[in-house]
Order: C-alpha cells, then structure tokens, then sequence
C-alpha cells in the first residue's frame, strides 16, 4: 500500500511540474505526502486509493454533480474546501487541472499573479 502512496504522490509532482506551478515545496499534512504553496497544503495523497485536493466550496458541488465516480465526499469534509479524489479513477489531464485550481486556490495573490492569473478578490 505505502509503494501506491508513493506512485501517487509521484504522480501528483510530475503534473505540477508539468503545469509549470511556481513554489511548490513538497512537505506532509497531518502526516500525509503533500505539496504545498507559501505554506499551504493544496493537495495531499491520504492513502493509496485517495487524493485531497483544495477547492472552494462552489466548485466543490459542482465537481461532486458533475463526476461522482471520480469526486465523492465523507461526513469529514462536509462545508470544508477540500475534496476527496479516486486517484484510479481521474486521468492524468483532469487531475493537472485540479492541482492548477487548487494551486491558485491556495497561492498566495502576488504569486498567483506571478503564474498569469489576476489576483483573486
């Protein structure tokens, strides 16, 4: 299980790399492998079949209508902006889409700006 972890969390660094997101440190949230921006946590694998992605909470809905067999939730993150992600099941494409989202969700404003996105209001 921990090797699937590993692979995931891999998997997770090559498509930030590949969207070229700035400042990303690789560190743990409450004990699991994560990457993070300006301290924040913006995705974080849980265990060997699941990934937490940031996420604001609009988004988090409309994620969870539009793809329930990839974005499912548990009681724990109930009004919280984070997502749970079957990591088996998103392709590589969508995935780096989310980790962009959730880069500029948790990025600080200059950074963001730094990446070409307008600062957030």
């Amino acid at each position: 299980m921990a090797d699937n972890v590993d692979e995931i969390f891999e998997r997770l660094k090559r498509l930030a790399a590949e969207a070229g997101l700035l400042d990303v440190e690789e560190n743990t949230s409450y004990g699991h492998p994560a990457l993070k921006v300006g301290g924040k946590s913006f995705v974080a694998v849980k265990n060997a079949e699941t990934i937490i992605i940031s996420i604001s909470l609009d988004d988090k809905d409309h994620l969870l209508e539009m793809a329930p067999d990839i974005y499912f939730q548990t009681d724990h993150y109930v009004g919280w902006p984070h997502l749970p992600v079957r990591a088996a099941m998103i392709g590589d494409e969508e995935l780096r889409l989310r980790l962009i989202g959730a880069w500029l969700f948790r990025a600080p404003k200059k950074l963001a700006e730094r990446f070409g996105y307008p600062a957030r209001s």
